[in-house]
């Protein structure tokens, strides 16, 4: 298990680290210079205050340099390929089975940019129950406090790697 000493470091697969690079680079360039071409068409059209067009462009140019910046910084500080160990041992990059407050739930713990379009549930290391499961193995029981304040009783059946 690899460490940072800022931030924990998202751990993708290799699959999903490629697709996630040929994203950001559309969205630098292709994509980029696509809004420019539609805020410049825009703007021609006259009136800047009452330009519906040209204010949507200029709010899709904010998601995409906004995606730009996430990506980024995912893919510079991302572990890529190195999958956990199979030890039972709950750590990002595991497809973990546990009770939660009685009911049945199997879920990647880790990035949901991993997931890509599957339909698997993924909860970030850093969320309460991430954080309360981080480094527990299966047959452990355990509590947290969830953010409305209720107690909630964990208790993890199984944790492997996730294989895309």
């Amino acid at each position: 298990m690899s460490t940072t000493n800022s931030a924990a470091a998202a751990w993708l697969t290799q699959e999903a680290f490629d697709r996630l690079k040929a994203e950001l680079d559309h969205l630098s360039g292709p994509g980029r210079a696509d809004i420019v071409q539609k805020i410049e068409a825009a703007r021609q059209e006259g009136d800047l205050k009452e330009n519906g067009g040209y204010h949507a462009a200029k709010e899709e140019q904010g998601k995409i340099e906004a995606r730009i910046r996430q990506l980024t910084v995912l893919l510079r500080d991302a572990h890529v390929g190195e999958s956990p160990a199979d030890d039972g041992i709950v750590e990002p990059g595991m497809i973990v089975v546990a009770r939660i407050a009685g009911d049945e739930e199997t879920f990647l713990l880790g990035s949901r940019e991993i997931a890509g379009d599957s339909d698997l549930d993924v909860f970030s290391e850093k969320s309460p129950l991430g954080s309360a499961i981080l480094g527990h193995k299966e047959g452990e029981t355990l509590s947290y406090v969830a953010p409305n304040g209720k107690d909630i009783t964990v208790e993890i059946l199984s944790a492997k790697p996730y294989a895309a």
